[in-house]
């Protein structure tokens, strides 16, 4: 079926990132790697939590890195991924906007910059 992302056991996510399962359940428990819970309460790794399993073989292995740096890595990675799509979003918002106002025949008008400063004090409430 197209559309769903082909899911593995503990068992055989295990044997495809090289580890044994109780790594992937200590990895679990840790929080590195969260996989989806089938209806029983098993594990279920898509394809990007074996890959995410890898790189933490990697960092820890090759790296050197240890288990609480790889999660923030993890965290950070994911934060970054966040951002950069609410950028995305953004940009699509901005390009909607600026065909939205190119049908409406209006236009942004520069404004020249300057270096004044500008001092803002709230207003006094009236007695």
């Amino acid at each position: 079926m197209e559309g769903r992302e082909e899911m593995f056991m503990i068992s055989v996510a295990a044997e495809l990132a090289g580890m044994h399962a109780q790594t992937l359940r200590t990895y679990d428990r840790l929080g590195l790697v969260s996989p989806q819970r089938a209806a029983g309460g098993g594990r279920r790794y898509s394809s990007h939590d074996v890959e995410l399993l890898r790189e933490v073989q990697r960092l820890s292995q090759d790296e050197g890195v240890n288990l609480e740096g790889i999660k923030r890595i993890i965290d950070l990675t994911n934060h970054v991924d966040a951002l950069a799509q609410r950028v995305r979003e953004l940009e699509n918002e901005l390009v909607a906007e600026r065909a939205a106002r190119g049908r409406r025949g209006t236009e942004l008008v520069p404004v020249p910059r300057t270096s004044a400063l500008v001092v803002w004090q709230p207003r006094r409430k009236r007695t």
